[in-house]
């Protein structure tokens, strides 16, 4: 069966109708009617994406009513063409670079999207909006303060205590690490691997910055890639990485691997050098000179405790000489004065021996009279002895008296002084007889 076909007899007014395809045509005849020669576009790089040779891409641009785009297509044959002058610049196309691009424009007819076939690059374009842009972000770092701040912070005596932010799947970081192991020092490092290039890079570098930063066991952070580059290398000349190493409290060293650019961040950094390898012999000659300074102190503490010692020996031999004449000197004035005193004892004993005898002879002499003088002491004194003799107990209880004392000792003189039952002792001329009170009467 059939479709039925409708025939209708309209007025189009003259307007033609097209197919697709031959609208398509038509745009493209229009296209290359008005573009004969190509056309210049400039703009923002975003969705860079290669498959095989061919490179595809978004030229975008903020405008007023929001952001214009075109897509454009990057071949083989025009990227051939175009890479000595991308390496003379150094330059590597990818997201984020402002371009001036030149090709013609193209209606694919199978997507019906419009296009722009590259051919040509303007490279002055692109270095000029990256020296725009880094002189703003200059600018601003200036306005702020923080353009000279990282330089102000001090490098430690002895930095051996170092962070790292850099990708470590790099040839970067294993130049980096072989210079501090070949120098023998005691490094000790703390890393934190991250994207030094493309779409992440601006994010990762200075979180990780930051990060490392509030470590209070580092001495300094140090930030290196491998090269490459302008356009691989503006990364570190963004606002986000720049202002990161410019607040960091520890000095920020740098080695990006360029010989000829300077980067941002080289400009706040403490210190920038121009490779890796430099970098990490930056920090041992940092080290080294530490050691130096260490040695030569040590040596002038020797060579001063050294003179000490000397000047006190020599001291201590003049002080010991002078003891030994003072002490000499002292025990000759101590032999003089002991020969005048024992001269002096010798002519006072003499004196006083010869004193004593005259008294002693007079003494005798004196004796010898006492006996005349005496006689009537004497018998007094016999007088006395025989009373003593009459009074002395012992006689009296030999004519048969006796003394009674109670138990303590205490003479019993009186009845009274006793009580039924009292022990008192009773002393006789010859014995003692113990007894004990029955009863008392007065």
């Amino acid at each position: 069966m059939s479709q039925v076909a409708f025939d209708f007899d309209l007025d189009d007014g003259g307007v033609p109708t097209y197919t697709v395809g031959e609208l398509s045509e038509a745009i493209n005849s229009a296209l290359r009617r008005r573009f004969t020669d190509g056309v210049w576009v400039r703009g923002e790089i975003q969705g860079w994406s290669e498959r095989g040779a061919h490179a595809y891409f978004r030229l975008v641009e903020e405008t007023d009513d929001g952001k214009a785009a075109i897509n454009v297509q990057f071949f083989a044959n025009a990227r051939m063409r175009l890479r000595p002058i991308l390496t003379k610049h150094r330059l590597r196309l990818g997201d984020g670079l402002k371009v001036r691009i030149f090709g013609n424009l193209d209606f694919f007819a199978p997507s019906g999207q419009l296009g722009l076939k590259m051919s040509g690059l303007d490279p002055r374009f692109t270095l000029g909006e990256m020296a725009l842009e880094r002189d703003d972000v200059v600018r601003r770092l200036v306005a702020s303060g923080l353009f000279d701040a990282n330089r102000r912070t001090k490098v430690p005596a002895a930095p051996l205590r170092i962070g790292v932010v850099t990708s470590t799947a790099s040839a970067a970081w294993a130049d980096f690490t072989h210079e501090l192991d070949r120098s023998g020092m005691a490094f000790r490092l703390r890393v934190i691997d991250v994207r030094v290039q493309g779409e992440w890079a601006v994010d990762m570098v200075s979180a990780a910055v930051r990060t490392l930063t509030r470590h209070d066991d580092l001495d300094v952070v140090v930030l290196i890639r491998g090269g490459g580059s302008k356009t691989d290398l503006a990364t570190f000349d963004h606002i986000a990485i720049a202002t990161a190493i410019a607040t960091s409290p520890l000095p920020v060293f740098t080695g990006l691997g360029h010989e000829i650019d300077r980067s941002i961040a080289d400009d706040v950094a403490h210190s920038s050098l121009k490779t890796p390898t430099a970098c990490a012999a930056a920090l041992v000659e940092h080290v080294y000179a530490f050691q130096s300074d260490v040695e030569r102190v040590w040596s002038a503490i020797d060579r001063r405790a050294a003179r000490v010692v000397r000047e006190a020996s020599t001291a201590l031999v003049a002080i010991a000489h002078g003891v030994r004449r003072a002490t000499v000197s002292a025990v000759e004035r101590s032999d003089d004065r002991l020969a005048h005193r024992r001269q002096r004892l010798g002519v006072a004993a003499d004196r006083a021996l010869e004193r004593s005898t005259l008294r002693i002879s007079a003494a005798r002499a004196s004796l010898l009279r006492a006996p005349a003088r005496l006689d009537p002491e004497v018998r007094h004194l016999d007088a006395v002895a025989a009373r003593v003799r009459l009074l002395d107990p012992v006689h009296t209880m030999a004519r048969g008296w006796s003394i009674t004392r109670t138990s303590d000792g205490t003479i019993v003189r009186s009845a009274d002084d006793l009580a039924p039952g009292t022990t008192i002792t009773t002393t006789f001329a010859k014995g003692n007889a113990r007894s004990r009170v029955e009863e008392t009467s007065t």
